[in-house]
């Protein structure tokens, strides 16, 4: 008998089902024996959700070409970094969590095309983001190769180097030697010949500045990486930075720093520093590791990051004082139309010297909603004083 392709795919898909419950504890020999025909239940999902399941991994196994949102410019809004002539989303997206092994990769493939499909063009890594370290590198490569690797043109990809790694003496800090062979093991780990921007992902005290940015200029000058870029310098640090950059030929084109209504430190002269050095500023943690959103409203969620033990928002951080704080700054964004949020990240753009902030995400849903934080990025004074008020509590 013929068959058509939606009877090879429930076959396919009986298969599946069937070798599951063969290796599972629930095993039925007698039933993953038995052909298609004559297993004696119906085939509908409805009926059946052991068989949704199994052809729900069978569709994902499928090999569905990716094609991007024909019309994922006309939104985003863009802007320069700094004085250089690269221009990059308002809202980036960054890989820092909810990438590693230990999260879903079919979750965060989602995550990053929908990304794309919303303009979202620049896309931040480090060579310890996980976790493991280095598995989220490895996993947005795999992302790359199955579904961006045609528009990689479009794409602004960044990587740092600072941070542990590998042991004894060379696997972290600022040395010549960490940083030129922390940022190879990335690009084997992307899949890439260069990245966009590669960082010093922080000061080291114990190796002198000149060696930490020569080897940014030297990674630029092989052509494995595009522009050279800082994170977590202070205001004198950075100054110094983009001094010794700017004498090797290759100028620093963006900080990356910590930025939050709850955590200000830039605005104590690093942001002054970068309007007069003419460095791009790009946003980690805009929303306080999920602290500035609705999430911890009502107590701490199961999946928030608060519960997770590898997380870097710990319960005791979640005080009562940062409630009252978080649910007043809650009703004021209610006012606005906006999400917590929303105002969160439009708050961070307010000031012209930060270039794009990263947001992070953990379901599609969530990247939507942060994104539409672009809508509305006007702030009347008083809204401005009432947000000084409430913080200043």
């Amino acid at each position: 008998m013929k068959t058509t392709g939606f009877d090879n795919l429930i076959q396919r898909a009986y298969e599946s089902y069937a070798l599951t419950r063969r290796f599972s504890s629930l095993a039925d020999d007698s039933l993953a024996e038995r052909p298609a025909n004559s297993v004696g239940f119906a085939l509908t999902p409805a009926a059946n959700p052991a068989i949704l399941f199994a052809t729900q991994n069978l569709v994902r196994s499928l090999k569905v070409k990716y094609k991007p949102a024909d019309k994922r410019y006309e939104k985003m809004k863009y802007n320069r970094c700094g004085r250089s002539g690269l221009l990059l989303p308002a809202v980036s997206l960054g890989l820092w969590h909810n990438f590693g092994d230990v999260d879903d990769f079919e979750t965060g493939r989602a995550i990053v095309r929908r990304a794309f499909d919303l303009g979202v063009t620049h896309f931040d890594l480090a060579n310890n983001y996980g976790p493991p370290p280095g598995s989220a590198e490895k996993n947005f490569g795999k992302i790359l190769k199955q579904d961006l690797k045609p528009y990689r043109d479009e794409l602004i990809i960044s990587t740092k180097a600072g941070y542990l790694m590998w042991p004894g003496p060379y696997g972290e800090w600022g040395t010549r030697k960490y940083l030129l062979a922390s940022l190879d093991q990335s690009l084997k780990r992307l899949g890439l010949d260069y990245v966009d921007i590669f960082y010093s992902h922080r000061f080291d005290p114990n190796t002198p500045l000149d060696e930490t940015l020569s080897a940014l200029d030297t990674a630029v000058k092989q052509g494995k990486a595009i522009y050279a870029g800082i994170s977590n310098y202070k205001p004198e640090q950075t100054v110094e930075a983009a001094k010794i950059l700017r004498n090797l030929g290759t100028p620093c084109l963006i900080h990356q720093p910590r930025y939050s209504m709850f955590d200000r430190w830039v605005e104590d002269g690093l942001l002054d520093v970068l309007g007069k050095e003419g460095i791009g500023c790009i946003c980690f943690s805009p929303l306080a590791q999920g602290l500035l959103t609705d999430k911890y409203l009502k107590g701490i969620p199961k999946d928030s990051r608060a519960a997770k033990p590898h997380g870097f928002l710990k319960r005791e951080q979640i005080t009562e004082a940062v409630e009252k704080k978080v649910a007043a700054l809650n009703e004021l964004a209610k006012k606005r139309g906006q999400s917590l949020a929303q105002m969160a990240l439009a708050w961070v753009l307010r000031d012209k010297r930060v270039t794009t902030v990263l947001i992070g995400a953990s379901k599609v849903k969530q990247l939507e909603q942060n994104a539409a934080a672009l809508d509305n990025l006007q702030f009347a004074d008083d809204e401005l004083n009432q947000i000084e008020k409430i913080l200043s509590s």
